[in-house]
């Protein structure tokens, strides 16, 4: 008996490392799980449920084996994959969730997130993700062809990648008092979220008792998930060797 929580694999079909992975992880460690919640980025980009590449087309048959198989699926949206869809949900089994969500984890409710709207020390990257989150921008971005559509994705990756190298540590970091803050508004004691790339598991106090946030890693070298059972929680990586 476990629930499994994974988040930032971004899955392309230029690191088919990563994508073996995660195919072998999920029928391999999640196999059996209660339920699996992928908490945003399970994507480097999605252009829109409509993108007929092979390679999703591979990842959506993928997952919903895995989803008919019985293990319930969960998705919360990432800062790259947040224009997946209701098309895509159907088409995997997986069900879409709230970006901030309060789930009973075998009696303890829990906050899950992807992570990104914690940064609130990075008000440049706030401000472009109101903007891409806003309904008239993701109307106009989905009218578009695939192809321009592509192309715009790959432009908005690069400039993500430019700004970010530009940016201090600590502004690309949760801020502490908004973490306490949405803990203490949801009336929980712990949060799962990922985003960060910085894998950890971090005491402090909220609502004046003692609380706990747990950060989900990325998917490079290197695989995490974390592992919640009623009596133990365990944050794990395992390696994930080059494709030969």
């Amino acid at each position: 008996m476990s629930t499994l929580f994974i988040s930032d694999l971004h899955l392309e079909q230029s690191r088919p490392q990563v994508t073996k992975a995660f195919l072998r992880f999920l029928f391999n460690q999640a196999a059996h799980a209660d339920a699996l919640y992928i908490l945003g980025d399970l994507f480097e980009a999605w252009i829109g449920d409509d993108d007929d590449s092979e390679y999703l087309q591979h990842i959506k048959e993928a997952l919903l084996r895995y989803s008919e198989s019985g293990v319930p699926t969960y998705f919360i949206h990432g800062n790259r994959d947040f224009l997946v869809g209701e098309k895509f949900a159907e088409e995997t089994g997986i069900v879409l969730l709230q970006e901030s969500t309060v789930v009973n984890l075998y009696d303890e409710p829990v906050l899950l997130m992807h992570g990104d709207t914690l940064c609130t020390r990075d008000v440049e990257y706030l401000a472009f993700r109101e903007q891409v989150r806003s309904q008239q921008w993701q109307d106009q971005m989905l009218q578009q062809p695939l192809a321009v559509r592509r192309q715009l994705a790959e432009k908005l990756r690069a400039e993500s990648r430019s700004m970010g190298s530009m940016k201090a540590e600590d502004i690309m970091d949760v801020t502490p008092e908004q973490v306490v803050s949405v803990m203490e508004q949801d009336k929980v004691q712990k949060l799962i979220h990922g985003h960060t790339h910085r894998p950890n598991r971090h005491d402090l106090t909220v609502n004046n008792q003692p609380g706990e946030r747990i950060v989900l890693g990325d998917w490079e070298e290197t695989g995490w998930y974390l592992s919640v059972k009623p009596d133990h929680w365990d944050l794990v990586s395992f390696p994930i060797p080059p494709t030969k």
